[in-house]
């Protein structure tokens, strides 16, 4: 833990990162999905989630597949599954004050979209917290673990890798974040596709709780 009193650059995921996973946020996004699919391809629901959940794993995102393969409107896309309910998400404070006590500059980087990461801060508390938002659209549609959002969002904040930590509850989207020199941090999680490459050697720490990781760094500086 003390190499991280030299990070100046803290990349956040957004869904499941941010809030827990237990809260079921994005098994709303991911049903959305389905209907979508279904709706724009006149397919079943048991269809549309076959190409769903296909097209995830070959272009690591639902939109990315979509866009390839049927020329979607990605805003479109991008509105209709984001368009969930979030009440259930509860203010976090202690994630607040860490978020608040962490010393350099704070981004959210997600394959969502802005808007999306507005609703869910806003609901958190923490929307004042981060000085910027990288979201699908900088990417140019270009989802991560693809190395091209990475090398993106360090040009356009100009960061520097080697002060940098990616926090992430999907494992293999740490792999290129290390390969270019950041530190890398993975939320546990028991979902499949997730927890997938966990055990590789490209992820320096694994998280119980974000904001007690959080407060542990902030306690040594």
């Amino acid at each position: 833990m003390k190499e991280l009193k030299q990070i100046k650059y803290w990349l956040f995921d957004l869904d499941n990162t941010l809030y827990s996973g237990d809260t079921k946020v994005f098994d709303q996004v991911d049903k959305k999905m389905t209907s979508f699919i279904s709706d724009k391809l006149n397919v079943t629901v048991e269809a549309a989630k076959k190409i769903q959940k296909n097209y995830f794993h070959e272009y690591n995102t639902t939109l990315n597949g979509m866009i390839k393969n049927h020329k979607i409107d990605a805003q479109e896309f991008l509105e209709f599954v984001h368009d969930v309910d979030l009440e259930f998400l509860k203010e976090d404070t202690k994630l607040q004050n860490e978020l608040t006590n962490l010393k350099g500059k704070k981004f959210i980087f997600t394959n969502g979209s802005k808007a999306h990461a507005a609703n869910v801060t806003k609901k958190i508390g923490i929307q004042n917290l981060f000085d910027g938002v990288f979201d699908i659209v900088d990417a140019n549609f270009v989802p991560k673990p693809s190395v091209v959002p990475y090398k993106k969002i360090i040009e356009k904040y100009r960061i520097d890798p080697k002060y940098c930590i990616f926090i992430e509850d999907i494992a293999r989207n740490l792999k290129p974040a290390n390969a270019l020199g950041m530190k890398t941090a993975w939320i546990k999680n028991n979902e499949p596709w997730a927890a997938e490459f966990s055990n590789e050697s490209f992820i320096d720490y694994k998280i119980d709780n974000l904001s007690e990781f959080l407060r542990r760094i902030n306690e040594q500086k």
